[in-house]
């Protein structure tokens, strides 16, 4: 209320107020409970006729939270944030007064922000053009320039281009889609772009070769070509890196061309100790820099800073306007600059800068971590890490380090990039989650591959990234280290596995991060067709089911094939030593299992049904041979009783058994001839061929025996394997001795067949015709 009270003008102070009540209804989240309304509002979102009476300002507040927001819980929002939003409510307002104030205002609004920045960037003597699109300035400049050297352009247009074509040189490491923009916005044809490769052999491989630059200028001069414009860059858009300004500002010097420098490395001007290829850059024709991500600014204009001394060609070119509404564009930055004050500014874009600096010792300490880091500037003036996981040589360790790798070859950097990209691109997705305010965004780069950047610059002030969370980073880096040692080593012992076993196919498929891919080939498998595969699908999931019940630490999943609609096992990242060579056993062994009870399920339904046909021939027989054998009047009712009570025939029962494993009908004459005797019964024997290993208590499938400091505790453990082993033997052989003495009881000679007979019967578990009551399979009980 104080400081409402020190505002003259009642339009301000009321806006202010306004804006304040409107702020803090937005923040206020219990404004509408569900006890005042019943129950929940059903689809906020769906779009509503406009009614015909209007509403007032709280119920529109009220939707605009409800949209923004809905069931979340509202965060409170930083003081920039309402000092950006004041300062779009200003320009509405602001542009709403007569001629003469609002010529005066916005001048000294353009006047005031233009001063700021070119002192706070030591850009002496510059104009300023504000824009939303980043790349506008750029197109604005190469306007201008062309306005500078074609002074015909205004009266001949493109016959003055047309003879002499100007020529726009961009390094191969500038931001992908610039040349196409610049050549859509200026009506130039592509072939006025000229691409600049980066040094190959000294230097950093993301830096203008400034001997092949001159040679190109050169080339377009003999061709009767114009040399126009240089765009440099003060941190590439991927890596960060600087180019060798100070020489390329000489360059252009000799030649007459257009010096334009961006980058994020240009924030580093506003500090006190800047590099020297940085600190050129303030000697350039022109310069484009983004404070909104530098300051964690929503809503703030890109800025393009540039020297020239005619203002008719800067009007022309549309760097310079005379409406006043187009200079409202410096309006929030006005204000954000005065709230924040040039020490704040400052101390913003210096906290980013320890943020790498802290990171870059922070991964210095790692003992897997190597010179040379990927940046060539002090830590200071490249506020960019870029950093990747990877296997210099077969063989070696693995390890974390910063790109380019210098001296390797290009056979080596494609089996490393191979191996390695889908573990960097694991790595970065884990970092991202377990440490959100870090910021941290995976890339590819066209030599190097995948790999993690750390810019805090562009994202410290926006997440709040403080030092705690560059630790805890780190930390996240080391833990995640063994996981991505031990994959990369099995990845290869597993692929040799593989490929060494029959049934199972090796999978290449470089977007996993475990140690492989594998899909098991089954008999109906068609190798040549790439559609999906209903059988296979049916295999694999009962294989993913077997392996996840064995509950090792490794996981499982099924999917498509990379290259295919194929189903396929894909083996997950592992923590620790895997013995290989068991885990291939094992899925090949599972996935046969359940392919062959398949199959067996599959012709258990043909089987029955021609076991049933050949029942109900045998019963038609057996039917008629009955007939032949009694005669026709004893199946006549009456007449056949009196036969059979004076003459009974003794037939004997002729029952018929399916076997399920050999397929056939079989006689049931010998279960009806011998008796069982005894008590006891025999088990079937267990297969002595087992496919599971051995393994100690406690621990779990697919790990090795170990090794090394445990030596002792591994021969103890099999010395007693090998004592029940022993026991096993022992027992066995009581029990072979015991079977023989009981055969032999009472029967000093060989057995008789009589006994031996009833013995199998016995072994069959069957009974015998001497019972009181045999059980009597009949041609009924068959059906």
């Amino acid at each position: 209320s104080d400081s409402s009270a020190l505002i003259a003008d009642p339009t301000l102070a009321e806006m202010g107020k306004n804006l304040k009540e409107a702020v803090k209804m937005l923040e206020d989240s219990q404004t509408r409970t569900e006890e005042e309304n019943g129950k929940k509002l059903v689809s906020g979102d769906i779009p509503g006729p406009l009614q015909g009476s209007g509403q007032d300002m709280v119920s529109i507040l009220q939707l605009v939270q409800n949209l923004m927001h809905g069931d979340e819980d509202e965060e409170p929002q930083s003081p920039r944030n309402k000092v950006i939003g004041l300062g779009h409510s200003l320009g509405a307002y602001i542009s709403t007064l007569d001629k003469e104030k609002l010529r005066k205002l916005t001048t000294r609004i353009l006047s005031d922000t233009t001063l700021w920045l070119c002192r706070i960037f030591r850009y002496e003597n510059g104009c300023a053009y504000f824009h939303e699109e980043e790349r506008e300035g750029l197109a604005k400049i190469c306007r201008l320039a062309i306005h500078s050297r074609y002074e015909d352009f205004v009266v001949d247009g493109f016959n003055v281009l047309y003879n002499k074509k100007p020529v726009i040189y961009l390094s191969a490491a500038a931001r992908p889609g610039l040349g196409q923009y610049l050549c859509n916005q200026l009506g130039l044809p592509f072939p006025c772009l000229c691409r600049v490769p980066c040094n190959t052999m000294f230097g950093s491989q993301h830096q203008m070769d400034v001997a092949f630059l001159e040679k190109l200028i050169k080339d377009d001069i003999e061709r009767g070509r114009l040399p126009l414009l240089l765009v440099a860059n003060a941190g590439t858009a991927a890596v960060g890196h600087t180019d060798k300004i100070g020489r390329l500002k000489e360059l252009c010097e000799q030649y007459g061309i257009w010096l334009h420098v961006e980058g994020v490395n240009l924030a580093t001007l506003a500090l006190g100790y800047v590099s020297s290829s940085v600190l050129a850059a303030a000697k350039c024709d022109s310069m484009t820099m983004t404070p909104g991500p530098w300051l964690g600014l929503p809503a703030v204009p890109a800025v393009t800073l540039y020297k020239h001394d005619d203002p008719a060609l800067t009007l022309v070119a549309g760097l310079t306007s005379n409406k006043p509404t187009d200079k409202l564009r410096a309006l929030p930055l006005w204000l954000s600059l005065q709230y924040l004050g040039l020490d704040g500014f400052v101390e913003r874009i210096k906290h980013a800068c320890q943020l790498v600096s802290r990171s870059v010792w922070s991964l210095m300490l790692l003992g897997d971590m190597r010179l040379p880091f990927f940046q060539v500037e002090d830590e200071l003036s490249s506020p960019v890490v870029v950093f990747r996981f990877f296997q210099e040589l077969p063989g070696s360790d693995p390890v974390f380090k910063a790109v380019p790798v210098p001296n390797m070859t290009p056979s080596a950097v494609g089996r490393e990039r191979h191996s390695c990209d889908a573990l960097n691109r694991w790595l970065g997705e884990q970092l991202k989650q377990l440490v959100p305010a870090g910021g941290l965004t995976v890339m590819d780069l066209e030599a190097e591959g995948t790999c993690l950047r750390f810019s805090p610059l562009m994202t410290a002030a926006v997440l709040g990234t403080r030092g705690e969370d560059v630790d805890q980073l780190v930390a996240c880096i080391e833990s995640k280290l063994p996981v991505l040692c031990c994959t990369l080593q099995l990845r290869e012992e597993f692929k040799q596995e593989v490929e060494a076993t029959a049934g199972l196919l090796y999978v290449d498929d470089p977007n996993w991060p475990g140690i492989g891919v594998v899909r098991y080939e089954h008999a109906n498998d068609d190798k040549s067709s790439l559609k999906s595969d209903p059988e296979g699908e049916k295999i694999h999931a009962g294989l993913l089911k077997k392996l996840n019940e064995l509950e090792s630490d490794l996981t499982f999943k099924i999917g498509p094939e990379y290259k295919s609609m194929k189903s396929c096992l894909y083996v997950g990242m592992a923590s620790d030593d895997v013995d290989a060579a068991e885990l291939v056993e094992t899925i090949v062994a599972t996935a046969r299992e359940i392919e062959e009870n398949s199959r067996l399920l599959e012709n258990m339904t043909e089987v029955v049904r021609k076991g049933i046909q050949e029942a109900q021939v045998e019963l038609q027989k057996a039917s008629e041979e009955r007939l032949l054998e009694e005669g026709v009047l004893r199946q006549i009712p009456v007449v056949g009783s009196v036969l059979n009570w004076f003459s009974p025939v003794q037939a004997l029962q002729k029952g018929r058994t399916f076997n399920l494993t050999a397929g056939s009908l079989e006689s049931t004459e010998p279960i009806y001839v011998y008796k069982a005797q005894g008590a006891g019964v025999t088990l079937p024997p267990t297969p002595s061929g087992s496919r599971t290993k051995q393994r100690l208590p406690g621990q779990k499938p697919f790990k090795r025996s170990l090794r090394g400091s445990d030596a002792l505790s591994e021969t103890s453990s099999v010395s007693h394997i090998e004592d029940l082993e022993k026991v096993e033997r022992l027992s066995g052989g009581l029990e072979q001795i015991t079977l023989e003495a009981s055969s032999t009881e009472g029967h000093p000679g060989a057995p008789s067949p009589q006994h031996t007979d009833q013995t199998e019967a016995f072994q069959k578990g069957v009974p015998h015709p001497e019972d009181d009551h045999p059980q009597v399979e009949g041609p009924e009980s068959l059906r």
